[in-house]
């Protein structure tokens, strides 16, 4: 597996979210938000992928203006353009109609010096589901805890 630098990660969305499948994607950056991107100033916790037109956007994603980009800064919250085939568009765009499906960014890295997102297509999760993931990684800690205990 190639090494990435991650940038952003989306814990709330494996909270919020089962996901059911998951893409890489380029995404469309300028030169001052790459700058920005590259010293980790990228937020994605409330952002989600939207498709318009045969074209995939990330909305809401929020690149912080870098400090000496001036007047070449753009937006923090622009829409940013996913670069994604044609035929991976339309197979997510129909997934993504179906009741209960979003799609969603969980994370955002560099792989081989290129801005990366990768998206999830997820389904939400209940309160109840919530809470039984929760109380799941409360066992899993309580064991390892254990286990840990045993060896003093």
């Amino acid at each position: 597996m190639e090494a990435h630098k991650l940038i952003a990660n989306n814990k709330k969305a494996f909270h919020d979210y089962f996901i059911e499948e998951r893409i890489e994607a380029g995404i469309e950056l300028y030169g001052t938000e790459v700058k920005s991107l590259r010293m980790g100033h990228c937020s994605i916790k409330e952002a989600y992928v939207d498709i318009r037109d045969g074209e995939a956007f990330v909305v809401q994603m929020h690149v912080a203006p870098y400090e000496k980009g001036n007047i070449f800064n753009r937006d923090p919250l622009r829409r940013r353009r996913l670069l994604m085939h044609k035929a991976e568009i339309r197979k997510l765009e129909m997934q993504s109609r179906e009741k209960g499906y979003t799609l969603v960014p969980l994370q955002v890295y560099f792989k081989k010096g290129r801005a990366k997102v990768e998206v999830g297509l997820a389904r939400g999760k209940k309160l109840y589901d919530k809470r039984e993931t929760i109380a799941k990684k409360d066992r899993l800690r309580e064991a390892q805890r254990e286990y840990k205990e045993s060896f003093k």
